[in-house]
């Protein structure tokens, strides 16, 4: 049996997600993150020296790493095929290149852009908040808003042209690109939802999905989305 360690409101939704497409046998060991950090729990570094999750265990293997992981189980379980592309076509070229992208390129900004927004809010004393704040402001306006306005536009513009990112239909790279547009689209919510409506509609397609809906109901409600169990 498939175990996945699976910690609330992270990327490890996706892994339940593709298991729960795949008709594949698992199980759901659930952690939670500290109340105070938002980090996740000590106890995680007991099944990889990391203490992050996504991990699965099968068959003797401790695997890591999200795309690591949903290439194993599309290794492993994908016995049709359809989550992705013939090997040496022009579909597996972009296949690999958006199942990399997701974590490679899309997510680094997004996480900045969390630890400036953290940086500005968090609790200090008085005199040391408008230098907080102003270094933030700082690091947002030099890069991070940059950025984030870059990769949001080239998603935005290649979901506008088809409807999955690798072909016909749903594949491995939709999969890793999810978490990245659900940020995308958490942000946007505070005032820019309007900006990217090939997003929207791509997550909408994403969450109606049967497969995704049971997903969400052996992991958990979900506060990045919004959705609840």
């Amino acid at each position: 049996m498939l175990t996945v360690h699976h910690l609330e409101n992270s990327r490890s939704q996706r892994v339940l997600w593709l298991l729960e497409e795949l008709g594949a046998p698992y199980e759901v060991r659930r952690y939670e993150r500290d109340k105070k950090t938002s980090l996740a729990p000590a106890a995680l570094t007991a099944v990889h020296p990391l203490g992050k999750s996504p991990v699965i265990e099968h068959d003797g293997f401790t695997i890591a790493e999200t795309g690591a992981i949903v290439e194993y189980i599309i290794d492993v379980f994908d016995g049709d095929g359809r989550f992705r592309p013939e090997p040496r076509t022009p579909e597996m070229l972009t296949y690999r290149f958006w199942l990399h992208y997701a974590e490679g390129s899309a997510f680094p900004p997004l996480l900045l852009k969390l630890i400036t927004t953290r940086m500005a809010t968090a609790p200090m004393p008085f005199f040391i908040k408008p230098i907080a704040k102003q270094l933030a402001k700082g690091v947002d306006d030099a890069f991070v808003d940059r950025q984030l306005e870059l990769h949001g536009g080239f998603i935005e513009d290649a979901l506008s042209k088809d409807e999955w990112f690798a072909g016909d239909d749903i594949s491995g790279a939709d999969i890793m690109m999810s978490f990245p547009i659900e940020a995308f689209m958490a942000r946007a919510r505070g005032g820019r939802s309007g900006a990217f409506p090939s997003m929207a509609a791509y997550l909408d397609r994403i969450h109606e999905r049967p497969a995704y809906q049971a997903a969400l109901d052996k992991g958990g409600p979900y506060a990045l989305l919004g959705a609840k169990k």
